[in-house]
């Protein structure tokens, strides 16, 4: 070999310290100091809420979460593992619709049905389930009516691209009377 091939290079300190944590063992020590700014720790407690990077922040079963505005929907589609009632599994298909219903699985349902029909009450639970049906009806409606009020008319797209300006309005007492009579029907159907 020739002398040539010699490293003539002179090592840096730092590259020395990283080859000496090397042959230690200690692979992920440091080689050099840096000097830099670290934001402070802030350490919360379950149930905390505050606010970071413009979002809200809590802690839940030991976990950080985002507090979204979603939560509360989330909340009320979301099924659990377990039955409330009887504390089992909910694995049957059935499970999710009758729990939306009565929070409940399929089968405490059932038991519960089956329960009021040995006491005489099934048709007085089928009339307030039915009755609570048509309550939400004249709920929704009320909302959609109202909503349909708060519309502008003053102007429509026509299938040809065109805007077409329309002068009138509602008359607002034919649609109070309308509503009370689709109100009064709907309590009529009441049992």
């Amino acid at each position: 070999m020739s002398q040539d091939n010699v490293l003539k290079k002179e090592f840096a300190k730092k590259d020395v310290e990283r080859l000496r944590n090397l042959m230690q063992g200690k692979y992920g020590e440091k080689t050099q100091v840096s000097v830099g700014y670290t934001k402070p720790e802030e350490f919360h407690k379950e149930g905390d809420i505050w606010e970071s990077d413009g979002r809200n922040w809590t802690i839940k079963d030991g976990l950080k979460q985002n507090i979204t505005k979603f939560d509360k929907a989330k909340k009320a589609h979301m099924m659990p593992l377990f039955c409330p009632c009887c504390s089992k599994i909910m694995k049957n298909p059935k499970d999710k619709v009758y729990y939306n219903i009565h929070q409940t699985c399929f089968k405490c349902v059932i038991l519960k049905e089956e329960k009021l029909k040995k006491e005489g009450k099934w048709e007085e639970y089928q009339r307030e389930i039915k009755n609570n049906e048509i309550d939400n009806k004249i709920k929704d409606f009320k909302a959609y009516v109202a909503e349909k009020l708060s519309e502008s008319n003053s102007g429509y797209v026509s299938e040809a691209g065109d805007v077409e300006t329309w002068v009138g309005k509602l008359n607002q007492n034919k649609v109070d009377d309308h509503v009370a009579s689709v109100i009064e029907y709907l309590n009529s159907l009441k049992t």
